[in-house]
């Protein structure tokens, strides 16, 4: 058997969808769909109102739940981003600051110190230079 007689039997996309996708798109309902007009096919805006007039109070209530879910989900993953972003901001305002009164501190300390040490060695050569003189 070669391939082409085997391909014979299987239809092509053209034959087996012979509607369009819109009028054999099952609904939650029972109602049946009304079948389009030959000439007339319907735009997805018109098929979603027809499809959506016909829900029930539960129908409407797994929609709402189900964007609130997703809504929820696409707002957690950029809080998290955003509040990464602050949190980094904040800590680089507190750890410059900290920086800034570390810095000061030390200077000051420094300052301190090296007024000492300079105070301790005058007075020791200063009284160096005196024994010697005497």
């Amino acid at each position: 058997m070669n391939p082409s007689s085997r391909d014979a039997g299987i239809p092509v996309l053209t034959e087996v969808i012979s509607q369009p996708v819109a009028e054999n798109a099952p609904t939650k309902t029972s109602e049946p769909t009304r079948p389009a007009e030959p000439d007339q096919q319907y735009s997805p805006e018109a098929f979603e109102a027809e499809v959506l007039s016909h829900w029930n109070d539960e129908e409407w209530y797994r929609l709402e739940r189900k964007i609130r879910e997703r809504i929820l989900r696409q707002i957690l993953g950029r809080i998290d981003a955003v509040l990464e972003q602050q949190v980094r901001d904040h800590l680089a305002d507190v750890l410059q600051t900290a920086v800034q009164g570390l810095a000061t501190d030390i200077k000051s300390g420094l300052h301190h110190s090296l007024e000492q040490v300079i105070a301790r060695a005058v007075s020791q050569e200063i009284t160096r230079l005196q024994t010697t003189k005497k």
